[in-house]
Order: structure tokens, then C-alpha cells, then sequence
């Protein structure tokens, strides 16, 4: 009986021993498996990167008030602009004239780059205070906002990000 005590003690103690081989050897597939799962993961190679952030302003000039919209642009609104850029707030601007095909279709576009979208979020309250100091407090804003309505119409404003595409090798 004592021979059979120590049989089945063995036993019991081998079946351990193989229980704690066999949760060793899944835990060492499963970590291996996630270094070479999180590895592959991490070396995905996309032939693009996000660049620059541009805010977008698409304007209808009205009938005949052309000229009067665009020496806005090409004084105060610049002016800005050039102040904001020399304080580093923003990279570049441009203005886009497109042919509008129905008197309900922008003709203008403003567009203001930003080195991120960080950038953007970061720089609003230095391009504020800078407004005020270029073109003055809310209210003389306001005024002039109301003014250019009568000159041109806020169709819409978007936020886009550039997609920059790598070269190929060929």
C-alpha cells in the first residue's frame, strides 16, 4: 500500500510538473506571438503623411462689388495675414478665384495654412490679441464684418489636412 502511495504521489507530482511546462510554453507562443504581431504592426509602410492644416473660406463676391472685395484682401486682410505669418502663426495664405456657374456658388476662395492642427488650436489666442492690435477691438471687427457683407457673402469654411504622398521608387 505504501508503494502504491508513492506511485500515485509521483504521478501527482509529474502531472504538476507537466501542467507547469505547458502554461510556460503557451506564455511563452502567446508573448512571442505579441512581439511579432505589435513588430509587424509597427512596420506598415504607407506611401503618404499628414502635412499641413489649411483653413478654408469659400466666398461669393456679389454682382459688381468685386473690386471693392478684392482691395479689401489685398489691404487689411493681407496686412493680417503677413502679421500672422511673421509671428509664426501661420506658414502661408493664398486667394483662389474660380469661375462660379450660378449666382448661389462661392468665387473666392481664402485659404490659410497651418503647420498642424495643434498649431492652429495653439496660435488662437496670439492671432486674436494680434487682430486686435492690427484692425482693432471686437466691436471696430464687427463693423467691418458687417461692411464686407455688404460686398460678399460667407458661403462656407471647412478645416483640411494635406495628404503628402511619397515618391515611388521606379
Amino acid at each position: 500500500m505504501r508503494s502504491s502511495l508513492l506511485c500515485q504521489e509521483k504521478f501527482v507530482a509529474d502531472e504538476e510538473l507537466n501542467m507547469r511546462m505547458r502554461r510556460a510554453v503557451v506564455g511563452s507562443l502567446v508573448a512571442v506571438l505579441l512581439v511579432l504581431g505589435i513588430s509587424a504592426f509597427a512596420q506598415v509602410n504607407r506611401p503618404y503623411h499628414n502635412g499641413s492644416v489649411w483653413t478654408l473660406s469659400f466666398i461669393r463676391m456679389k454682382p459688381g462689388m468685386e473690386p471693392a472685395y478684392l482691395n479689401y484682401l489685398a489691404g487689411q486682410w493681407k496686412a493680417n495675414q503677413e502679421a500672422e505669418k511673421k509671428e509664426g502663426l501661420i506658414l502661408s495664405y493664398k486667394v483662389l478665384s474660380v469661375e462660379g456657374h450660378t449666382s448661389s456658388e462661392w468665387n473666392l476662395m481664402l485659404m490659410t495654412e497651418y503647420k498642424d492642427l495643434a498649431s492652429l488650436e495653439a496660435g488662437e489666442g496670439k492671432s486674436d490679441a494680434l487682430a486686435q492690435k492690427m484692425i482693432g477691438n471686437d466691436e471696430k471687427q464687427m463693423q467691418g464684418y458687417k461692411e464686407r457683407s455688404e460686398n460678399r457673402e460667407v458661403m462656407g469654411n471647412r478645416l483640411a489636412r494635406e495628404v503628402v504622398l511619397a515618391a515611388k521608387g521606379w
